[in-house]
């Protein structure tokens, strides 16, 4: 395997997935590697390898920090990309295990050989973050491939109390590539596939698991092969865990609601893992999907195409409970539905913070040709009043490029996204998508909407 681009920052840089195929018009990047003369012309730095590990590690200072540290600053600050073109073509849709010691991204890698065109799909990786000293990331160790080869992979996930269990969705093998009609913005030529073969599965680390204690490993099963957690028609991802790890979260596109040619209509579902059933959660006319639980577990935000316009906008859910035969309550609707965006942008992914109190996500707000990641307070009685357009929001990100996909780590220090603001390949028209971590700090923020 190549060698990854590790990069050390203090608030400086160096250095198709559903998720990620919305904004491939802006996300998207071809072309080869980029050299280390590449890397020190354009911001002043020299990388070195540290051959034992295999991990390419950046010594520098860069003298003209780009004007989006000081801009993000002080909600975000030591940036570090964490993925490079160096070693993917392009990267992103990545999450934190418990602990923030292991990310899982999807990625197509750089081809082995100069002359070979690369993957069309993503392939799942996981990799252990590294930290200096003082606790800051630096960049990772080599990853590690874990789905399916020639396999078409998005939406990796880590079980909650489950030590080097992932979640991830896959279609095992090669899809036959006749893909249902996706999700698309106007005539964009870039559009969403839902591959019938895209089944939820599950699998156990192996190289995650070598590298615990002897107690955890004793509590990790052996099962190094994606399994699926359940087989239905239809594409099936877009999965999540709740804390419990018992109920899955997920989209389904059920091909009897999709006509040939037509667009995909996708609903939103949860699984119990438990007594093996699946519970309608929202069932709307076109898309619904992009689902996360709240932190307690007692609502959802997901993202809508409903409205048939080529837009999506923001919605949370509070879920209905049921007490299921073990005395749990089992969430197997919703009371109510809030809509927390009503514009002309395109706004998805949204995430969770984990006080529960706002949302992440990222918009075409600013332009449909940049999009930013923004924050937006939950307030429960603007939303019930139809008051959307009177909560509170922040611009977050401010690089040239699309910044998107946004999630926080579970304890809320760090926030990961994909973005394109990293350097420009020779020959490439923009920056690639690759993974970024900040560190977060959401004082500020929670002062002022507190006022």
């Amino acid at each position: 395997m190549k060698t990854p681009v590790f990069t050390r920052a203090r608030g400086e840089v160096v250095g198709c997935s559903i998720g990620l195929a919305l904004a491939a018009g802006i996300l998207a990047s071809c072309g080869h590697g980029r050299t280390e003369s590449a890397c020190e012309e354009q911001y002043g730095v020299g990388e070195t390898t540290t051959p034992r590990t295999g991990v390419v590690r950046a010594g520098f200072q860069v003298s003209q920090p780009p004007e989006w540290v000081a801009t993000e600053a002080p909600l975000l600050t030591d940036h570090v990309q964490v993925t490079s073109r160096q070693r993917f073509v392009r990267a992103g849709e990545s999450y934190f295990n418990a602990d923030a010691s292991w990310i899982i991204f999807q990625a197509v890698p750089v081809p082995a050989d100069a002359g070979q065109d690369p993957s069309p799909f993503y392939a799942m990786y996981v990799a252990r973050l590294v930290r200096d000293g003082s606790g800051r990331i630096v960049g990772t160790d080599e990853p590690f491939e874990v789905s399916p080869p020639r396999s078409a992979n998005t939406c990796g996930w880590f079980h909650p109390t489950e030590p080097g269990r992932i979640l991830y969705a896959s279609t095992i093998g090669e899809p036959a590539g006749d893909e249902r009609a996706g999700f698309q913005v106007g005539t964009n030529r870039y559009r969403w596939a839902f591959p019938a073969e895209m089944e939820i599965v599950t699998q156990v680390v192996r190289p995650m698991v070598l590298t615990f204690d002897a107690a955890t490993r004793a509590m990790c099963g052996t099962d190094y092969l994606a399994s699926p957690v359940f087989s239905r028609e239809g594409y099936d991802a877009e999965c999540s865990y709740d804390a419990s790890g018992r109920f899955i979260l997920y989209a389904n596109v059920d091909p009897a609601k999709t006509s040939p040619g037509g667009r995909a209509d996708a609903d939103i579902f949860i699984f119990d893992t438990r007594t093996g059933r699946h519970h309608t959660i929202v069932e709307a006319p076109g898309y619904d999907g992009g689902p996360f639980f709240s932190p307690d577990g007692r609502s959802i935000c997901y993202r809508s195409d409903r409205a048939g316009n080529d837009l999506l906008q923001i919605f949370i859910a509070d879920l209905r409970f049921e007490k299921g035969p073990d005395g749990v309550p089992i969430p197997v609707g919703i009371e109510r539905e809030y809509q927390v965006t009503d514009n002309k942008a395109v706004n998805w992914a949204p995430y969770w913070h984990p006080s529960g109190r706002y949302l992440v996500y990222g918009t075409s707000e600013v332009g449909h040709t940049n999009y930013e990641v923004f924050a937006v307070e939950i307030d429960r009685d603007l939303l019930a009043r139809g008051r959307a357009s009177d909560l509170r929001r922040r611009r977050l990100t401010h690089a040239a490029g699309a910044d998107v996909l946004p999630v926080f780590s579970h304890d809320g220090s760090l926030m990961m996204w994909t973005s394109q603001r990293g350097p420009t390949v020779e020959g490439e028209e923009r920056s690639s998508s690759q993974v970024w971590i900040a560190r977060w700090s959401g004082s500020p923020l929670d002062r002022e909407w507190r006022e």
